[in-house]
């Protein structure tokens, strides 16, 4: 029986402890909020999987990889989209119900599927769904000691292995985990922009914890902005399948712009629209533009969507009768810890899933309805894993005893150096962080803005690793993060899915490959104790 240290209370991180707990590990389960928060909890579109007679695999797989734009890995896409069914079952047996209609389970169409395979659960409210079913699961299950408002500060490395981690308490104190195997499933970070779908715990932790120990980053310069976000303060967002259902969006003067921008018009990829919409706003002085779903009648959109319904009564607005503001938003970063098939990490003993990795399957720009799907999907898998030989990274991991916890000196980056000067002086802002990024690396992007974001993200330092504040680690992690991001974006010169820069417009097809960022780290004088 190994010890098994699942970071993280998504869909990902309960299914992983869960599993690992039913193959007779011992399961330690943290998470920085209570056991419920997280990003699945908000996702409203659904699951997207093969499950329907007139869909298959193989329809999946190309819808998959065209809304990539060329960077997904075939192999991962492969394994989504045919273990994705067994999963959906899965949460079916662990308690999730998803609505069903006159022919069995309900499904939906969503932007650049060209099947209806999307299943949801109460009407857009599927991530609460299967957050509640996964959550009452690991309540179940004596093997999973489960630590809420528990912080993950960095991981502990022995010999290149990943043994535990530092974390944070509830009291305030700093301590330490040790494990068989580490499991990160931290999401996402949208904290990093002004304006976000996801909750005020999604600040990149695992990522930049990763990043610091020596794992493998990629395809950081990927984050989808999802193109429907209610224009109010919270920005709650406004489901794909809304428009796929047959809602339509207008200017201010009531026209429908999108069919001009694309042959599928509302119904293509997000990063289509996503831009499509920052341009109109552009002409609009910045003015939000309209979802008109006026046209799909009160009930559907009540029972549908009961989530969104809501969310425009709190802002005073009624959707079944007139056109509702939206704007873009960031959603979901398709660039993470660099994994495998199997959701392995380039540092033994690390496991990736959901969010927090790039396992390949998104490319440069997620499919609707793909992410729950892939968190379930690699979850399994690296429980499959677990005890499995590691396989050999093209890339040296350190061979010295190192923890993360430890001053910075310790490591130095590989990688754009310039943008981490050893003399950083003024202390991280977290809003002018999101306002430099969303102004400069958000929907639009030229390598004049990134290069500004570039300079000033490196005259700021970070709050100590020591810090017994959250929200000083997470300061810490989103200066990391924002880092890697603009680097990463400087460094891509083309238009690329969610990647779109003013300087460099078109995609280049020699550039159809994912970069990938680490840290070298620089052995300490003496070993550290773990």
């Amino acid at each position: 029986m190994a010890t098994i240290l699942v970071i993280g209370s998504g869909l990902g991180g309960l299914l992983a402890a869960v599993r690992a707990a039913d193959a007779g590990h011992r399961v330690v389960l943290v998470t920085k909020s209570v056991l419920p928060e997280s990003n699945t909890r908000y996702a409203q579109g659904g699951i997207a999987a093969a499950l329907f007679r007139d869909d298959s695999v193989d329809a999946h797989v190309l819808d998959t990889l065209r809304a990539g734009a060329g960077l997904c890995d075939p192999a991962a896409v492969q394994v989504l989209c045919a273990e994705g069914p067994a999963r959906v079952r899965d949460l079916i047996r662990f308690g999730v119900d998803f609505d069903r209609d006159e022919s069995g389970v309900a499904r939906g169409l969503e932007a650049a599927h060209s099947r209806s395979r999307v299943v949801h659960a109460g009407g857009d409210a599927t991530g609460a769904a299967v957050e509640a079913a996964l959550v009452a699961t690991v309540r179940r299950r004596a093997a999973i000691e489960v630590h809420e408002h528990t912080m993950l500060v960095d991981l502990i490395l022995d010999r290149g292995e990943v043994v535990g981690a530092r974390m944070l308490g509830p009291n305030g104190v700093q301590f330490s985990l040790t494990a068989d195997a580490v499991i990160l499933a931290t999401g996402g970070a949208g904290a990093l922009y002004t304006h976000t779908t996801n909750p005020v715990v999604a600040t990149g932790d695992g990522v930049a914890a990763a990043y610091r120990a020596g794992a493998s980053v990629a395809d950081a310069e990927f984050y989808q902005f999802h193109p429907t976000a209610l224009a109010v303060p919270g920005t709650p967002l406004v489901s794909e399948a809304v428009r796929g259902e047959g809602a339509v969006l207008r200017d201010q003067l009531g026209e429908r712009f999108m069919l001009t921008e694309h042959p599928d018009a509302e119904l293509a990829p997000r990063d289509v629209v996503a831009r499509a919409i920052a341009r109109q706003m552009e002409r609009q002085n910045g003015a939000p533009v309209l979802l008109d779903a006026t046209g799909l009648g009160r009930d559907l959109l009540e029972t549908r969507f009961p989530t969104i319904t809501a969310a425009c009564r709190a802002a005073g607005l009624d959707w079944a009768v007139e056109p509702i503001p939206v704007a873009p938003a960031a959603h979901y970063w398709m660039g993470g810890v660099e994994t495998d098939t199997w959701a392995r990490t380039s540092l033994p003993g690390l496991f990736a899933v959901g969010e927090v990795a790039r396992t390949g399957a998104h490319g440069a720009n997620r499919l609707a309805s793909n992410s729950l799907l892939e968190a379930a999907v690699f979850a399994d898998r690296a429980v499959r894993a677990l005890g499995q030989p590691w396989p050999i990274h093209t890339h040296t991991t350190p061979t010295q005893i190192f923890d993360a916890t430890q001053p910075a000196d310790l490591y130095r980056p590989m990688v754009e150096t310039a943008l981490l000067p050893t003399d950083l002086k003024t202390l991280i802002n977290r809003r002018q962080l999101q306002r430099l990024l969303w102004d400069c690396a958000g929907v639009h992007r030229s390598g004049t803005g990134l290069r500004s974001a570039a300079a000033i993200l490196g005259d700021w330092s970070s709050p100590p690793a020591t810090s017994t504040s959250v929200a000083a680690l997470e300061d810490r992690n989103l200066l990391d993060l924002a880092r890697l991001l603009v680097a990463a974006a400087l460094a891509r010169e083309e238009s690329r899915g969610a990647h779109f820069r003013a300087d460099f417009s078109e995609t280049r097809l020699e550039l159809a490959w994912s970069r990938s960022q680490s840290l070298e780290l620089v052995p300490a004088k003496e070993a550290i104790a773990c």
